[in-house]
């Protein structure tokens, strides 16, 4: 049985032991193993990485931490050997009888694994010196390199719980309330709210039966910041809950997770065993407290990311939002007092206890302080979680960090803060991302995702592509969500398919502000935002539909038409046989034609041409 830790004393002897035992390992080999990582192929590397250590003589002294994501998604499976700090990437079965010889037995380093830097084509050996990473302030994501998961041991070793016991040995409930709200936290799954002040609040309400929620439901489906922090430190999120639950004077709460994410579920389940184990979910914790904490599961609903709706879900009910005009900090859960903070919220916790208030309101902006982690992908070379300094410009994110347009193609906007974000375009990469400022722009931070799209994206195209998913995803409960969002649908459609009008363009601004004054959650109050936006900086591309009928992007099939110019075709054939309408005809060696009424405008025949003899026009 493991030790049951009752003192800061005790935390602080088993960090010892454990630093001790560890202190003979020769090498230590970090093999990712976060959702990102496994659908790569990760965990066979891991596989094969174990077993040629044991018959290669080196068990018992090469140590393997499988961890959760370390963020470079783009290079997955990535293998990190230490202390040289050696950085693989795109490793495959097959390369670790190599590592294990090269570079674990003789320290030598394996040139055709290394990361070769885009800009300069340099190779990096060092994961520190990768530009990916230079231009970040990883301070939740560097804990995922550093801890299995699954081991409570791991967490403890880097200083996990400590935060906790500092709390529970000598600090007041307000005096942590008011560290929390001197460090200018706020909540990290959206609206941006003071997480001091929520805190106080719930403290403030009525009553003896409070509960504190982690919303790991991530409302964004192609944001998953959440879900790796979950996945790959599970024990910070319990130590944040452990913390506010004290703060506020709760003891029970939830963990909501989307079902959808298996392995977040497992190794939170896992943690929560685990911390009961060494007596720190229990009745009696470091004798000051007690404390539990149960995992839910939603459906996936996009919804239920709006906090009551989400509390709704949680007892039983349907998934949908109710007014707030009493707010959740006094009735919440089973209408009683009830806080709820996301993921990323209730991991910054433990360390803005460790670390100080002034340590964490000393990153950031004046209004929106420490770091945010941010989904990063679209149309740029480096695609993955990026956790940076609130405030850092756009255009580092996307260029020095994004390493800027895959492949040569002028980068056009980025969309920032889920499928209700905005989008900005590259005259606007200079703004700061913080919660005022995006705000402003007509985006917001939001869940944290960040899509960035080049001059092949048609933004009539994009709004459309969101407000379809909005209306998808709207619970139909208010009337300006439901009628609103399936007329924006109506009118977008109708731009992108030739039948647009002028005049639908003031009526969808019309639309867009109507929503966002009269909706009843923030669902429906940001739901215009794709389109607002996108009239606002991009008009020209919604009246280039309407009046010429032309989509410049070559996105819109009804508006585009593809051709062959038989001064380039040299009859190949090669489209003739990829055309899945039989709709180009043609002799060998002869240039080739295409039958406008088959058609499908798919493009096909454009990717296989290499004599660049097919156009869209």
């Amino acid at each position: 049985m493991p030790p049951k830790l009752k003192t800061l004393e005790d935390i602080k002897q088993l960090r010892e032991s454990l630093t001790a035992q560890t202190a003979d390992i020769g090498h230590t080999v970090t093999i990712s193993g976060g959702t990102c990582g496994n659908a790569s192929g990760s965990l066979k590397v891991v596989e094969a990485m174990r077993s040629e250590l044991a018959s290669n003589g080196f068990a018992g002294k090469v140590h393997v931490r499988v961890t959760g994501c370390q963020g470079f998604c783009e290079q997955e499976p990535i293998v990190i050997i230490d202390p040289a700090n050696i950085f693989y990437c795109r490793v495959s079965p097959d390369d670790v009888p190599e590592i294990v010889n090269e570079t674990i037995r003789k320290n030598q380093v394996i040139e055709r694994l290394l990361y070769t830097d885009s800009a300069t084509g340099e190779k990096i050996t060092k994961e520190s010196d990768i530009p990916f990473y230079l231009a970040q302030d990883r301070v939740l994501l560097s804990q995922n390199r550093k801890i299995d998961p699954c081991s409570i041991e791991d967490y403890i070793a880097i200083g996990g719980y400590s935060a906790l016991a500092k709390v529970l040995g000598g600090m007041a409930p307000e005096q942590v309330i008011k560290e929390i709200k001197n460090s200018g936290l706020r909540g990290r799954g959206g609206g941006g709210y003071p997480t001091g002040r929520k805190w106080q609040q719930c403290r403030e309400a009525a009553g003896d039966e409070k509960y504190v929620i982690c919303n790991a439901d991530e409302g964004d489906p192609g944001a998953y910041m959440d879900r790796s922090v979950l996945e790959g430190n599970p024990h910070a999120i319990l130590e944040g809950m452990l913390i506010g639950s004290f703060a506020i004077g709760a003891n029970q709460g939830y963990i909501y997770v989307r079902n959808e994410y298996p392995l977040a579920v497992i190794n939170a389940r896992k943690a929560i065993e685990q911390a009961k184990l060494f007596g720190l979910l229990s009745d009696d914790i470091l004798g000051r407290h007690h404390f539990d904490i149960e995992i839910m599961r939603g459906a996936g609903a996009f919804v239920c990311g709006e906090s009551t709706a989400l509390m709704a879900s949680l007892e039983g009910k349907v998934g949908e939002p109710r007014p707030k005009d009493v707010h959740t900090v006094q009735e919440g859960l089973w209408n009683k007092p009830t806080c709820l903070n996301n993921v990323e919220t209730w991991a910054n916790v433990p360390q803005i206890i460790n670390k100080g208030a002034a340590w964490f309101a000393s990153k950031g902006t004046e209004g929106s302080k420490g770091t945010k982690i941010f989904a990063l992908t679209g149309r740029i070379k480096n695609t993955g979680l990026v956790e940076v300094a609130m405030g850092t410009p756009l255009r580092t994110i996307i260029h020095s960090i994004g390493g800027g347009p895959n492949d040569g193609v002028a980068i056009k906007a980025v969309q920032t803060g889920g499928p209700s974000g905005g989008c900005l375009p590259a005259e606007k990469f200079d703004l700061p991302v913080d919660f005022e400022t995006l705000a402003k722009a007509g985006s917001m931070v939001g869940s944290g995702g960040m899509v960035v799209m080049d001059e092949r994206t048609c933004m009539v195209d994009v709004a459309k592509y969101f407000i379809a998913f909005l209306q998808d995803e709207s619970c139909g409960k208010c009337v300006p969500c439901r009628l609103g969002l399936s007329r924006m649908l109506e009118i977008l459609t109708d731009i992108t398919e030739g039948r647009g009008k002028p005049e639908q363009l003031d009526l969808l601004e019309d639309l867009g502000e109507t929503m966002t004054e009269t909706c009843l959650c923030a669902l429906g109050k940001t739901a215009a935002n794709p389109v607002l936006s996108t009239l606002r900086y991009f008009r020209q591309e919604y009246e280039s539909h309407i009046q010429d009928k032309y989509c410049s992007a070559g996105v819109c099939r009804e508006l585009i038409q593809y051709s062959i110019d038989p001064n380039n075709c040299t009859g190949c054939g090669a489209c003739l046989k990829a055309c899945p309408n039989k709709a180009i005809t043609g002799e060998s060696e002869k240039p080739h034609r295409i039958n406008q009424d088959l058609c499908s405008k798919c493009g096909i025949c454009k990717d296989v041409c290499k004599f660049e003899a097919i156009s869209v026009c």
